[in-house]
């Protein structure tokens, strides 16, 4: 089979080997091939992918994703406002202030907690290095799910009727305060191909700039686990004999706080030791997508009741999405 990455592989090899003079099997060689291997491999898939991810978004305008959504109910809206969050991977920092956005538009708040849940989780990084580590039939499961979880989530909280545990100021700002005005947006729209992937390019280098440090540290923890920690201490915590792995996992994973291109080395790591792939993406998952800053900013529009039922649909449902993936890639 075809392996894209062989060069980086070999020199990997070439350097631990030839010229340190290392056995690849020792606790040292191993964790400095995982690291050597591992580095210029994520930063070449972060800056390939989210080039052409960024020059699709040049199409996807946030005031045109809230002009999709509009007008939208129930469970439909949910399926909509979550797939939009896949095309449409904009980050936790820019999903919040259009999580206000969608609710002065007038989209309900469960269609708008669809699109806020898929939207982080289901981004183009999370994609990239999930593609890159563990292929294509693991990063297509992580999608489904992901888009499954923000669709019942959202679509739960809307049945709750839940509206008035938003805080009032979100529903006084005036719409003209949030997004893209009609006329950027239709500038926008008018980009010609050389603009766009000029776009596509400053996305690249941002995305780039952004989280490469994050991703040599995770490659360095998850280095350091990969020659270092022995197998069977990994699988006696959180191995498949233990039914409550998947829950200690995401509970372990609910206060902790790291970028997505720094826990998916880890997560690599730990499968490599033997843990199950769901265990620790459940765990991936409660580190992404529940973390202290992103609660931090949701609690500036949200009351604590609103939010303790989203961090409790979200932390079910992560266990959940654990178990699932280990009965199916078991």
């Amino acid at each position: 089979m075809f392996d894209p990455f062989y060069l980086f592989n070999w020199l990997a090899t070439q350097i631990v080997t030839r010229f340190l003079g290392l056995p690849i099997n020792s606790h040292l060689g191993a964790s400095l091939h995982f690291f050597l291997y591992d580095v210029p491999k994520v930063l070449t898939l972060l800056l390939v992918i989210s080039f052409l991810v960024g020059t699709v978004q040049s199409f996807l305008q946030p005031e045109r994703v809230r002009q999709w959504l509009a007008g939208k109910r129930t469970l439909g809206g949910n399926v909509l406002a979550a797939t939009v969050g896949i095309i449409t991977p904009f980050c936790f920092c820019s999903a919040v202030p259009l999580f206000i956005g969608f609710l002065e538009a007038g989209i309900p708040l469960g269609i708008t907690f669809s699109y806020l849940i898929s939207a982080p989780m289901v981004n183009e990084v999370a994609v990239i290095l999930l593609w890159g580590i563990f292929g294509l039939k693991v990063t297509l499961l992580y999608i489904g799910f992901g888009v499954a979880l923000a669709i019942g989530a959202g679509y739960t909280i809307g049945q709750l009727k839940l509206e008035h545990w938003v805080e009032p100021f979100v529903w006084q700002l005036q719409r003209a305060h949030s997004g893209l005005t009609q006329d950027q947006t239709i500038a926008a729209e008018h980009l010609t191909w050389e603009q766009r992937l000029q776009q596509g390019w400053y996305q690249s280098h941002q995305i780039v700039q952004s989280v490469w440090l994050y991703a040599v540290v995770g490659i360095a923890i998850g280095a350091g686990i990969h020659g270092y920690i022995p197998t069977a201490f990994i699988t006696q915590v959180a191995g498949a004999d233990n039914p409550l792995a998947v829950p200690i996992a995401v509970l372990l994973g609910v206060p902790l706080y790291a970028n997505v291109a720094g826990i998916m080395p880890i997560t690599e790591a730990l499968v490599n030791k033997g843990l199950p792939l769901g265990t620790v993406l459940a765990f991936t998952m409660a580190v992404t997508a529940l973390s202290l800053p992103e609660m931090i900013i949701l609690r500036k529009v949200l009351r604590p009741q609103l939010l303790a039922v989203f961090i409790s649909l979200m932390t079910i449902g992560i266990i959940s999405v654990g178990y699932l993936f280990n009965l199916l890639l078991g």
